[in-house]
């Protein structure tokens, strides 16, 4: 085997890797002795096949196996010979017929290219100051919030037989819907409940059962919108032949402790504290998104090194991916939707650059802290995942422990926020008391 450098200009690596083909047909054959004692093969008693026979069956599969150990051997080689930390996976381009290789009358022959961690010296956490905005919860956001959940629980009661319906009501109805005269599937029920205001139902059916009374027939003439999700009705004009039941008032309930009792607990005092405590999360967890954001800002700031650019364009492309994404279904924001190409890629290429900068610190500070992640905190994140798809847990969990890099893109948060924390608590952090508005602005997300 034989491994020589040809490049090494800034963080891109470049070997060259030669290994003659007697040497892949040495270890093919320590391979073959290897697993000759479990084969089993019809015509030969267990374990007595012939290495002949087995190279003659399946010597190029068992050359394929050789080959990839053989590579993966080299590569680490020529990393550690060159006392480095690849930043990205060795990428191997095939000088040699691989035919050739395989059926062990070649050398096998690459070049080989990696890009290498930069070499740098991270601050020192004590070093840094942040500011984290505070906000403490007022009354008024407690009863807001409590009002919410009376909202929630919203009741109906009848209202009299001569009461016509307003908007917020409920209306018993039954209906036909026919186009051009005929019912169509779908357009039929009985003793159905519309709120009117809810926008549960197709542009203008609501709106028309207001001023409407029990007993009350009538027609309502609607346009099934041009993006509705059945082609056989997608723009059409309908008509709905309309029988009105009861119309129901809206009755908020009190916020008392018989109310919270209806709700599994022991009264309105715990209801109260529980809704408080809710709340409190929410604004903790706010502030020290925006403690790390200033973090984050700080760390930008204090470093300036070279990356290795197969971090940057993959960081790249991936938000480049999502932003022609967003671009297609119409969702860019103004600001965005008014640059060009060209001004677009010149900005998220910044946001790259940043973002690979400040993954390669925070790993840093926690390699050199020694911050670990416990199994318990990734089987924890990924039964938060799997729950995100209800019935398909399993699956899900399946599908993460057999790729490892999907488990990893699951360990990343994590760390990243271990180390944020870790950062936190060492460096000065001072609180400063804003406005809930405040606390709540939405930054530019780099």
């Amino acid at each position: 085997m034989q491994i020589t450098q040809t490049k090494a200009e800034g963080l891109s690596r470049e070997f060259e890797v030669a290994i003659p083909a007697d040497e892949l047909l040495k270890k093919l054959d320590a391979k073959i002795e290897e697993i000759r004692p479990q084969m089993k093969l019809k015509g030969f008693r267990p374990g007595k096949v012939p290495a002949s026979h087995v190279k003659k069956m399946f010597g190029k599969s068992l050359m394929g196996e050789v080959v990839e150990g053989t590579v993966q051997e080299a590569n680490q080689k020529a990393i550690e010979d060159a006392e480095v930390r690849p930043a990205s996976q060795p990428r191997p381009e095939w000088k040699s017929d691989m035919e050739q290789v395989l059926e062990g009358k070649a050398d096998l022959e690459y070049q080989m290219n990696f890009d290498v961690m930069p070499e740098f010296d991270p601050i020192d956490p004590a070093t840094l100051s942040v500011e984290r905005p505070v906000c403490e919860i007022e009354d008024s956001e407690v009863d807001e919030a409590l009002g919410k959940i009376a909202e929630q629980n919203t009741q109906f009661e009848a209202r009299g037989d001569d009461d016509k319906a307003e908007d917020g009501d409920a209306v018993l109805i039954d209906f036909l819907g026919k186009i051009d005269g005929e019912p169509f599937d779908g357009g039929k029920a009985e003793e159905q409940a519309v709120v009117i205001g809810s926008n549960n139902f197709i542009p203008g059916f609501e709106e028309q059962l207001v001023g409407v009374k029990k007993g009350d027939e009538t027609e309502l003439n609607v346009t099934f919108p041009e993006e509705y999700g059945s082609e056989d009705l997608a723009g059409k004009d309908a008509v709905f032949e309309v029988k009105v039941h009861e119309v129901r008032a809206p009755k908020t309930p009190e916020l008392d402790d018989e109310f919270a009792k209806g709700l599994g607990l022991e009264g309105l005092a715990q209801l109260k504290e529980m809704v408080s405590g809710q709340l409190q999360q929410e604004h903790d967890g706010m502030s020290r998104q925006k403690a790390k954001r200033a973090l984050l800002d700080e760390l930008d700031k204090a470093h300036d090194f070279d990356l290795p650019d197969g971090m940057v364009n993959a960081e790249f492309q991936q938000i480049w991916q999502q932003l022609q994404q967003e671009k297609q279904a119409g969702r860019l924001d103004e600001e965005d939707a008014d640059k060009s190409d060209e001004e677009l890629e010149k900005e998220y290429r910044v946001i790259s650059e940043r973002r690979v900068r400040l993954g390669l610190v925070l790993a840093e500070i926690g390699r050199g802290q020694e911050i670990q992640i416990a199994q318990d905190e990734v089987n924890a994140a990924l039964i938060a995942e799997a729950r995100r798809f209800p019935g398909q847990e399993q699956q899900v969990i399946e599908m993460f422990q057999k790729n490892p890099q999907m488990l990893d893109q699951l360990r990343a948060p994590i760390y990243e926020d271990k180390v944020v924390d870790f950062i936190l608590e060492t460096a000065t952090v001072t609180d400063k008391t804003v406005s809930k508005e405040e606390l709540f602005k939405e930054d530019e997300e780099l």
